[in-house]
Order: structure tokens, then C-alpha cells, then sequence
């Protein structure tokens, strides 16, 4: 069976919107804290999303890179400085994938650890997930059953029905009057210096390194293994990717993007299968970009945050179900040392604690299994 590379459909018009909540949350901050031009921030990450959906003919998901993003809002960071940052981070996975470091951290990362970071993304995604169905506990439950239900409908999807609703409960507040009438905007011609570029590296551009490492690069290319074991997709082309795309967007208003497990999980279980998705959220975003972007931030502002909320928290469970295929005997302890240390700190020492465990415990069954073999062989030469 011929495997499709693009369709173009309401189960990948849904699957488009599965990454929503993880995005909707960071880029009102950066338009509203740090006064990124909405037009350049919407249309260039809708040029990200078509080229990748072209390029790897796959759901892919573009993200902001969630630790700069929180660093530089609350920060309150330039628009220069968040431009330099992605220019910044674009150079670093350049260096990574032409030198193959990627590939050697890939080597020596076991499957454990990979399995720890993303149960712990899961349960990050989870708990924020209840934060937000909080904001209206009953909308939220509606929003999980309605998923539960339409998931796999192929002509009322889920998160199609979930953004319906929420346009509608937004209808019958009145909140309308408050996003502003369309009207046309193009992206700026942006700037930034070098040295803004080093300073946001140390602010938080090293922290993020490990995180995207793990997250957007190890973890992602997993699960496009775990979903689409025909079209694997490397690590070191995922890095090139970030790379290239991170050295040319800031230029023109983008910010710094990746990939991410996360991201990925979302777009599948809401139905996503070809590079179909990236092309029509890339062609939603250019849209809300060149017509919309006076009045987006406050259309992220108004939007039902149960709703979000409901389809992250079905994405963080979807996240868990990866660690089944762990060796109890032997996975445990570094997939449990990743998840522990990565819910206490963060996912860069969840990442360190994890390869710690496992190579203390395979240390210890080493001294165990000679212990046993010295054991065995006096035993057999008291007995002759």
C-alpha cells in the first residue's frame, strides 16, 4: 500500500490545530510582553510549516522553543533580542548537524532515557492541561468527551468542533467587539546585533540547547519512528532543519521555532498523517498574519482557555503510552531518574540525571554478573 505523502482534508484541517496549545499561550506573549510584529511572527512561521510539510511530507510540528520563549517574556526582552536569539540558536544546529555532534549525543542517549523525557513532557503538558481546564471546569469536560468522541470522525473531527465552540462562546460573550476589523499587514525587515546575539545565548540560549536536543530532536525523531516506521527521519536532518530555518526567519519577524515531541503527539492524535497538515497550518497562519495581525493578540486572549487545555491534557496521556516498550529490569531506573529530576528541575538535568542511572546501573549489573560468574566457577572447583 502506496503510503500518501499530502492530503488535503478536515482530519488534517483538525490535526493541524493539535499542536494549538502549546503555541496560542507563547505567542500571545510575545506579541503582547515583547512587541513582536505580529505579521512577521504569523507568516513567517506559516513559511516554516509549508516548506517542512513539503520537505518531509509529514505532520512536523514548528514551535517556539519553549525556554527562550519564557525567558525572553519574562524578561521582557527586545524584539531584537528575541530575533537574535533564534539567529543565535539557528548557528548552534547548524554546528551540530554539519559536525554530527547530534549524531554522537543520539549514540550515547539510550532508548530509557529517550522514553523518560518524553513521559516527563507528558506530565509537564498534563499538569499545565489542568491549569487551564480550571478556568471552566464544565467547558473543559465537555471539551475532553467531545475529543473522546469525534477523535477519529472523519467529517466533524474533534479539534475542528472544539474550535467552532470556542468561537461561538466567544460570539455569545460579546468578545467580537473587541478584536479589531481586518486589514492588511506584510512582515517587517528586521534587525539585530551580534551582541545581543551572545547575550541572549547566555540568558538562556545554552539552557535551551539540551532541552531541544532531547525534546525537539531525540524525542521527535522517536516518535516518527514509533508512527511512521517507513518514513524515518533523522536526527541530524531534523538539527539541519531547525538550523536553516532559525538562520533566515529572524530576519523577517520570526521567532526562535523547533520541533517537538509534543507538538507531534498532538498533531497525530488529532489526524494528522501527511505533510497536508503543515500546508494548510502554514497557509492559516500567513493568512491570520497578512489579514489579521492588528487584532490577534486579543483573539489568543479571548479564546476559552478550557479548550486549550482539554486537548493538551489528551495529548500529555497520549505522551505516556511510549514508555511500554521499556525493559523492566533493566530501563527503569534511568527512565524513572529522567522523569523524577526532569518534573523537580527542568528537562536539560532530567536529560543528565537519566544517562547518570543508566550508566550506574549497567555498571552494577556488570559487577553483579561477575560476581555471580566468579561464584559459579569456585563452586565448580570445590566440587570436583
Amino acid at each position: 500500500m502506496k503510503i500518501k505523502s499530502f492530503e488535503f482534508n478536515l482530519r488534517e484541517l483538525a490535526g493541524s490545530m493539535g499542536d494549538f496549545g502549546t503555541l496560542l499561550p507563547l505567542a500571545a506573549g510575545y506579541i503582547v510582553i515583547n512587541g513582536l510584529n505580529p505579521a512577521g511572527f504569523l507568516v513567517m512561521m506559516g513559511f516554516a510549516n509549508i516548506a517542512t510539510g513539503l520537505v518531509y511530507r509529514l505532520p512536523m510540528p514548528i514551535e517556539p522553543m519553549k525556554l527562550l520563549a519564557v525567558a525572553a517574556i519574562a524578561q521582557r526582552w527586545s524584539p531584537s533580542m528575541v530575533y537574535a536569539s533564534g539567529f543565535a540558536m539557528g548557528a548552534i544546529w547548524i554546528l551540530f548537524a554539519v559536525t554530527g555532534l547530534m549524531s554522537w549525543i543520539t549514540r550515547v542517549t539510550p532508548n530509557s532515557v529517550v522514553r523518560g523525557v518524553q513521559v516527563a513532557l507528558g506530565v509537564l503538558l498534563a499538569i499545565e492541561a489542568f491549569k487551564m481546564l480550571s478556568t471552566w471546569w464544565l467547558l473543559g469536560i465537555v471539551s475532553i468527551i467531545i475529543v473522546l468522541v469525534l477523535r477519529q470522525n472523519r467529517y466533524a473531527p474533534a479539534a475542528i468542533v472544539l474550535m467552532v465552540m470556542g468561537g461561538a462562546i466567544i460570539l455569545v460573550r460579546g468578545q467580537f467587539r473587541q478584536i479589531g476589523l481586518p486589514g492588511f499587514s506584510i512582515p517587517p525587515i528586521t534587525s539585530f546585533g551580534l551582541g545581543e546575539a551572545w547575550q541572549t545565548l547566555f540568558l538562556a540560549g545554552f539552557a535551551q540547547i539540551p532541552l531541544t536536543a532531547t525534546n525537539a530532536v531525540m524525542a521527535t525523531s522517536s516518535l516518527i519512528k514509533k508512527y511512521f516506521p517507513k518514513r524515518p527521519v533523522s536526527e541530524r536532518r531534523l538539527s539541519l532543519n531547525m538550523g536553516i530555518m532559525n538562520l533566515f526567519l529572524p530576519f523577517f519577524g520570526g521567532m526562535p521555532m523547533c520541533h517537538g515531541a509534543g507538538g507531534l503527539a498532538g498533531q497525530y492524535y488529532f489526524g494528522a498523517r501527511t505533510g497536508g497538515t503543515n500546508i494548510i497550518e502554514g497557509v492559516i497562519e500567513i493568512s491570520m498574519g497578512l489579514f489579521l495581525a492588528s487584532s490577534i493578540a486579543t483573539l489568543f486572549a479571548v479564546f476559552p482557555t478550557a479548550i486549550i487545555g482539554a486537548m493538551m491534557f489528551l495529548v500529555g496521556i497520549e505522551l505516556t503510552k511510549f514508555a511500554t516498550d521499556i525493559r523492566l529490569n533493566k530501563d527503569l531506573i534511568p527512565m524513572g531518574a529522567t522523569i523524577s529530576v526532569a518534573l523537580i528541575t527542568n528537562m536539560a538535568y532530567g536529560f543528565l540525571a537519566g544517562l547518570a542511572a543508566y550508566h550506574m546501573t549497567r555498571f552494577i549489573y556488570r559487577k553483579l554478573g561477575h560476581c555471580e560468574c566468579h561464584t559459579k566457577v569456585v563452586s565448580n572447583t570445590i566440587s570436583a
